[in-house]
């Protein structure tokens, strides 16, 4: 079935092309009821905008960009909703790529976003420095950049969406020692996430706090699937450590070690008591249910696409850094 143009509705309804395109565009210079007509006749004749000519027009493209290291878990998808609960009302489309962790396929991305002219950028990195050359070039293409959960470098004056990961990460260990534990293992991701070292330094703090601190109990993981917890945990119990209980990173490799330790009649928490950060629903879905940190992901995802918005509007505005609040759920598992 042929595509019905903006000439198709010109032709039918006596009206020139550059009348229906202002009617369709809401232009207050078209009064309602040659509005109304044009409206009506797209709805009956199915005419369906052509995007790209209309963000010519208007100098947007209501397009949004998504990055985000995975969509395996329910982190980004929690994220995702609450941009969709602010973008979507206003009539913007939401472009969503994943970069598995590696900063080259992130680039590419970006690139790809670019080529779109997407209105700004969302973006949850997966390494602190690899692609600050590209963030800088895309913001000078006028293209906004708001990052949340994990932060590029210092030098960057960007708009961001965050939690305390390091008070947070205090907090929760604080609760391991107030529940009797003294050996408390962090299990680390990569150090080219600030998050990283972050949650270690709220975690070191609180230890040096109670006269605690062994630094053989920090151990860094390859990754941060739910394999890598299964690795840690086998390594830590083949090499005889000594431990009580692990704060780990992610709710993922958190999971990893439940589920090692129980294959190992390890009992949770009698044994071995665990703890995490992030807090999605797989905290809920494991036996025993998973003490975390939870964030407030949805509202993150809502702030962000406020930040979005702000800059879209005005390019000039400052950029603002928004710390949110999270909450530490006590659960089964600890």
């Amino acid at each position: 079935m042929k595509r019905i143009t903006i000439k198709d509705l010109s032709k039918f309804l006596s009206l020139s092309t550059s009348t229906i395109s202002r009617a369709l565009l809401h232009d207050k210079n078209v009064n309602d009821e040659t509005r109304k007509r044009v409206l009506d006749a797209a709805h009956k004749m199915g005419y369906k905008p052509n995007l790209t000519a209309l963000s010519l027009q208007s100098g947007q493209s209501k397009t949004i960009g998504f990055v985000v290291p995975e969509m395996i878990t329910p982190f980004s998808a929690k994220v995702l909703k609450g941009i969709q609960n602010i973008l979507y009302p206003l009539g913007y489309r939401i472009i969503i790529t994943q970069s598995d962790e590696d900063p080259l396929i992130e680039r590419k991305n970006l690139q790809l976003l670019e080529e779109f002219n997407v209105d700004a950028i969302i973006i949850n990195l997966c390494h602190e420095t690899y692609n600050n050359g590209i963030y800088q070039h895309i913001m000078g293409q006028g293209i906004p950049l708001i990052f949340f959960d994990r932060l590029p470098h210092q030098s960057l004056d960007v708009s961001k969406v965050i939690v305390n990961d390091s008070i947070k990460a205090s907090l929760m260990v604080e609760h391991l020692i107030k529940t009797g534990r003294k050996r408390i293992v962090y299990i680390m991701g990569p150090t080219t996430i600030r998050n990283v070292t972050e949650r270690m330094n709220g975690y070191k703090r609180i230890l040096m706090k109670y006269n605690i601190f062994d630094e053989n109990l920090i151990i860094q993981a390859n990754g941060m699937t739910v394999q890598h917890g299964r690795d840690i945990i086998k390594q830590l119990l083949d090499k005889n450590i000594e431990f009580d209980s692990i704060f780990a990173f992610s709710d993922t490799l958190a999971m990893g070690v439940m589920n090692y330790l129980l294959e190992q009649k390890i009992r949770i928490p009698e044994d071995v008591a665990v703890a995490s950060f992030s807090g999605t629903e797989l905290s809920s879905m494991v036996y025993p249910q998973l003490t975390s940190v939870q964030q407030p992901l949805e509202k993150m995802g809502e702030k962000a696409a406020e930040l979005a918005l702000e800059k879209i509007k005005d390019s000039s505005a400052a950029s603002r850094s928004v710390t949110m609040d999270a909450e530490l759920v006590y659960r089964a598992s600890t």
